[in-house]
């Protein structure tokens, strides 16, 4: 499912025999040590640090993480990107990249209303990165100041238990109320927000179609494929040493890798079973999901892009709070040539023609099972200068 479960191979018995004779005891369970920033910063007494710690649990494109800091001015944070942790395959203009440091930004925001401390968020201190590209001037600078006005952010309380959740969601429908509150969450900013469930029959076959279509494109691009692979994180060795990507720990996929029969150099043929396998599981996740939510804005400028990830990850936040769960399904929203239809389809669907408007955010909803979180790299990852 969406990048993660790319081996669909035949000789189940050879496969099997594999995984029980070099992996006995294997299990799915991500590496403590790959984990353990969800654990918190306990009594941190930095608190630029303790509001850091919290901050590197937004959700990120492909978990790669691309956010640097330096806090080499006191009471001060400068958030750069990190320009190399970018797709430029799939997102050439690092309009995704531009909302995963909103969504940095945003939890910063929330941890520093914890501590009585309003964050003065200046963004693009140094100047607006051009349209289609980023380079090395911070993102945004951050002023932390003492204020007993400061409210604390009740969504603040779901920052350890948000999770982007790709198991198979359950049929019953998100009750009006829970989808009330996650509009509600970005209410009065420069977007607009909706959700198409499974009442709206007509709709929502045209919501799977389409986020179908632009899946089987991403799959069989060799080069958009190929850019997941690169950030594959395949056993607990891998994932344990990078913290980032797309973590597949299945004992399977484990057992495969191990017999060396999973060349991530090479992008499989479109009618590989490798291929057709994980489109039908992608398709029968779709089919199954009983809501959608969509985040659009006029237009689609850096600060716009910027300040779409804040929102996204409050959503997120609301929806985790009503014990609902969402998943990005951003392959229509990609700017490649490949997708052009299926982006320019799911535009009109929601109301929000191109280039007037940006769908920004696209995503599954519903209810669905308990997972373990994504790695993070930690804390000390991400600073710059001290």
């Amino acid at each position: 499912m969406d990048r993660r479960s790319f081996l669909r191979l035949t000789g189940g018995g050879v496969i099997a025999a594999a995984t029980a004779t070099t992996l006995p005891g294997c299990s799915s369970t991500l590496p403590p040590e790959a984990i353990a920033a969800w654990q918190g910063p306990g009594n941190e007494p930095d608190v630029r640090r303790w509001i850091l710690a919290h901050a590197i649990l937004a959700p990120h494109s492909h978990n790669l993480q691309s956010w640097l800091v330096d806090l080499g001015v006191p009471d001060e944070i400068t958030l750069f990107i990190d320009r190399s942790r970018l797709l430029p395959e799939t997102d050439p203009f690092s309009r995704q990249m531009m909302m995963s440091q909103g969504t940095f930004l945003e939890l910063l925001d929330q941890a520093a209303r914890q501590k009585g401390l309003r964050a003065d968020i200046t963004l693009f201190p140094e100047g607006v990165f051009a349209p289609t590209t980023v380079d090395a001037r911070p993102t945004a600078r951050v002023r932390l100041v003492a204020d007993a006005s400061v409210q604390a952010d009740p969504l603040f309380a779901h920052v350890f238990t948000r999770r982007t959740n790709r198991e198979a969601y359950e049929a019953r429908l998100p009750p009006a109320e829970a989808l009330q509150a996650i509009a509600a969450s970005t209410a009065g900013a420069a977007w607009r927000t909706g959700f198409v469930t499974t009442e709206q029959a007509d709709a929502m076959a045209q919501h799977r179609r389409i986020a179908k279509e632009a899946w089987r494109i991403e799959l069989t691009t060799p080069r958009t494929v190929l850019e997941s692979f690169k950030v594959l994180r395949v056993g607990p060795k891998e994932i344990a040493q990078h913290r980032d990507g797309i973590s597949l720990n299945d004992p399977m996929v484990r057992a495969i890798t191990a017999l060396g029969l999973f060349d991530r150099t090479v992008a499989p043929a479109p009618d590989d079973q490798a291929t057709t396998g994980q489109i039908n599981e992608f398709n029968a996740h779709i089919d199954g999901t009983p809501a959608f939510y969509w985040l659009v804005t006029e237009g689609n400028d850096r600060v716009t892009q910027v300040n779409a990830g804040r929102a996204w990850v409050r959503a997120q936040l609301a929806a985790t709070a009503q014990g609902l769960s969402m998943q990005p399904i951003s392959q229509a929203l990609q700017e490649y040539p490949e997708v052009a239809v299926p982006y320019r389809e799911i535009h009109e669907q929601v109301g929000a023609p191109a280039p007037r408007f940006t769908v920004q955010m696209w995503a599954r909803l519903g209810f669905a099972p308990t997972i373990q979180p994504s790695p993070r790299r930690g804390l000390d990852a991400h600073i710059v200068k001290a």
